[in-house]
């Protein structure tokens, strides 16, 4: 998982996106980099780090010019240093800078035709590199004399015919401008934004409207899927819809986990979505349990909290907080490890005694992927003193790989995966476990658009709207686990995704 920004303005951007990107540090926490143009110079600095690390003064005024583009990013499979880190760039056509949030699933086979018929060399494992080169190469082939928006249209669509997967980019090419395109799904995120300011608009593209929000941008609307903007040197905004474009799937996780509660996705509030979670969870208990025990619902910051709090509310029950976070550890389904996931949920959570001495509590999650967490958290309660250990999921079962671009660990290792709810119970030792029903997540996230019908759902499903080989699976399911992160940390590489 990743986050992008793109801005075209009537002054310098480096300080804007720098901006931008610390909003969207929760998507990434690994690496950042920005690229800006000043006339046909492409300034680009990246690194491994919090962008607050990978950015100093020094850097910041290197990065001169009023358009740009910035990216964050999650450590994945094959990013072991710096140079994995994004944007990308290549100097053929025009120069191009590219950043982009998904992950493409026919990688291999594009790396293959980059290389016998395209004629063009990848220095990375990285899928953000191969979708560079493949909008290179289309731009390249299309050889126009004087680039036009309909040009980049067009290489797009290119793209799309032949890029299979998740993804929004925004690629800042030299002497022209910024574009931006969403995969023809629109599986990943991408919102616009407009500033006015009295030199003219100032428009921003970002993987989020909170990015948008905190430097002052009105949000316009999302892109649709399939859709490409280009912004010129000149603040001209283009638009096109590909012929290519879907249904509108959008990805159900941003609104489970990864996005901002105070981010609109889709014109869906990503905090309101999050509410009917835990509204539609209370229903599913009472319905199953009218003369439940429960005394006190305690969510796992930060994500639950705002599913937990209505839950508590239609329980009829009393809310509190039982457990602090120290905010310096990262997200621990994404580590490499299980020793490193176990020491980390130590570091990252401490329980308050006094809310669960004697009590029957419920603890609520946002989801339950690889069980570590979950339950090391139950084991918690329990060393503090509670009676009985409730567990609710705000999300279905994760039983099946994510294949769109968020690190979720092999298959096999989803404590989900070829279990029954009465057994992952057990594995986790609570007392009851309690999941939200697929139909109350798809109903509780896409209240507030009538024009969203369908969300990727594959991690609960299994069902990929773009299609995907059982070969491709079990490629993943080799380079995902932890013992291919073992081999990898010990030197072996693997490929990265974006």
């Amino acid at each position: 998982m990743c986050g992008i920004i793109g801005i075209v303005a009537q002054n310098n951007v480096a300080a804007d996106l720098y901006e931008g990107l610390t909003v969207l540090q929760h998507r990434g926490q690994d690496a950042a980099g920005i690229a800006t143009l000043d006339g046909h110079r492409v300034n680009l600095h990246k690194g491994s780090g919090l962008v607050r690390d990978v950015f100093g003064p020094t850097e910041m005024q290197a990065l001169t010019g009023r358009v740009g583009m910035g990216h964050v990013r999650y450590p994945t499979a094959g990013l072991d240093d710096s140079s994995e880190a994004q944007p990308f760039y290549v100097n053929s056509p025009y120069g191009i800078a590219l950043g982009h949030n998904g992950n493409l699933i026919n990688t291999r086979e594009l790396t293959q035709e980059l290389f016998d018929s395209d004629r063009r060399h990848l220095n990375t494992r990285s899928d953000s590199e191969v979708l560079l080169n493949v909008l290179a190469h289309e731009l390249q082939e299309l050889g126009p004399a004087s680039l036009r928006p309909e040009h980049l249209f067009a290489a797009v669509d290119a793209v799309h015919r032949r890029c299979s997967g998740a993804y929004s980019a925004i690629a800042v090419v030299s002497g022209h401008g910024v574009l931006c395109f969403r995969d023809p799904w629109g599986i990943r995120p991408a919102v616009l934004g407009v500033r006015e300011t009295p030199a003219g608009p100032e428009y921003a593209v970002a993987s989020e409207s909170v990015a948008l929000d905190v430097l002052g941008f009105e949000l316009m609307r999302d892109l649709r899927a399939g859709e490409a903007i280009f912004i010129s040197l000149d603040g001209q905004l283009h638009t096109h819809d590909s012929p290519l474009a879907r249904e509108l799937t959008p990805c159900i996780f941003e609104h489970v986990y990864f996005s901002r509660p105070d981010s609109l996705l889709d014109d869906i509030s990503v905090y309101k979505a999050r509410l009917r979670m835990g509204q539609t969870l209370a229903r599913k208990i009472l319905r199953e349990r009218p003369d439940h025990d429960i005394e006190v619902v305690i969510p796992v910051p930060d994500t639950s909290r705002t599913s937990a709090l209505p839950l508590a509310y239609d329980l009829d029950v009393k809310y509190r907080e039982g457990f602090i976070k120290n905010r310096y550890i990262g997200r621990t389904f994404i580590m490499p490890g299980q020793a490193e996931r176990r020491k980390s949920v130590r570091q990252k959570l401490n329980a308050i005694d006094l809310e669960f001495r004697g009590k029957n509590v419920l603890i609520v999650d946002d989801s339950v992927v690889r069980g570590t967490t979950s339950r090391q958290i139950i084991q918690m309660a329990r060393d503090a003193g509670a009676r009985r250990v409730y567990f609710a999921s705000a999300s279905p079962p994760v039983r099946h790989a994510n294949i769109y671009g968020i690190d979720m660990p092999a298959a096999s290792e989803l404590i989900a995966c070829g279990r029954t709810e009465k057994e992952i119970e057990q594995e986790l030792g609570a007392d009851w476990l309690i999941y939200q029903d697929l139909p109350d997540l798809i109903e509780a996230c896409r209240e507030g658009n009538a024009q969203v019908s369908q969300f990727d759902t594959s991690c609960f499903s299994g069902d990929y709207v773009t299609g995907v080989s059982p070969e491709y699976l079990e490629q993943l399911q080799q380079v995902r686990s932890d013992q291919a992160r073992t081999r990898r940390r010990e030197g072996v590489p693997a490929r990265a995704t974006g």
